[in-house]
């Protein structure tokens, strides 16, 4: 199935720059890459909103989420996992956030937003910001789909662990389909080999990007992983800002209120 280049985006909301800056590299070509800046708190559910929000009547097919710590191996094959996702009627795809790692065992219906796939047309054609955040939450009488294929017994069916969990609720209680990737821990460690529809090996995720060039032990096993990073085209990257005036309107706002009260709280304490 023939999948229009131009149709399709990235986007990152990035926490830390000094690793962005070397994983946009990896990323597929012939795409439009986005960028959102998480680093004062921008992220999760807001991220993920206001994004969809931004580029739902840009003329975008297919929203590839990846986090500044994900490293593709395979980039080119972000476009045999659309096809296969539009021939199959798939709206999402990605990790469960629980049971297929043994250390991370939140809920498995849900997947972890570090790497993503939306159908955003699809999506756009229903959304809905306010029904949307109302799906946090957790009913036991209903059934969000078969669990006999999970690699782990670390799982949270009654989780609520992640705010961003209402999207993928939200979905499921659409009758929408969830494309779950399987992974692996080739290192034993934090680092997760993710593999596409057919079992390939398309990207591994590093985990914990805010310790990049902070935390010696981080740094150095991320350094590592971005061995295995494919640069599919020598020409520089060059992402578009998605700007929210509004957010950051808020962030000023909020910093002189607290500013302004520690003032008054430390006068009080001098009288």
């Amino acid at each position: 199935m023939n999948i229009e280049k131009d149709k399709i985006a990235i986007v990152t909301t990035v926490g830390n720059f000094d690793l962005y800056n070397r994983t946009i590299n990896f990323f597929p070509t012939g795409i439009k890459i986005y960028m959102v800046d998480g680093t004062k708190g921008f992220y999760g559910i807001r991220s993920l909103l206001f994004f969809i929000e931004k580029l739902k009547n840009s003329g975008i097919d297919w929203l590839i989420m990846a986090d500044e710590d994900v490293v593709f191996k395979k980039p080119e094959y972000v476009f045999d996992l659309i096809s296969y996702m539009k021939a199959n009627s798939f709206t999402t795809c990605g990790m469960r956030d629980g049971g297929t790692l043994q250390w991370r065992g939140e809920n498995p219906y849900s997947i972890n937003t570090f790497f993503s796939i939306l159908n955003l047309k699809e999506i756009s054609s229903i959304y809905n910001r306010k029904k949307i955040l109302a799906n946090q939450y957790i009913d036991k009488t209903e059934n969000l789909g078969a669990l006999n294929c999970l690699n782990s017994d670390n799982y949270k069916t009654e989780s609520l662990f992640e705010p961003y969990y209402c999207f993928y609720f939200w979905l499921l209680r659409n009758n929408k389909k969830i494309l779950y990737l399987d992974v692996s821990s080739p290192n034993k460690d934090e680092t997760t080999l993710v593999l596409d529809h057919e079992g390939r090996e398309l990207l591994y995720h590093a985990w914990y990007s805010r310790f990049y060039n902070i935390e010696h032990r981080h740094t150095a096993r991320i350094n590592k992983v971005l061995k295995f990073g494919i640069n599919p085209s020598t020409e520089k990257r060059k992402p578009i800002l998605l700007k929210n005036p509004l957010f950051n309107f808020k962030l000023i706002f909020y910093t002189f209120f607290q500013r302004l009260k520690r003032f008054f709280i430390k006068r009080s304490k001098k009288k």
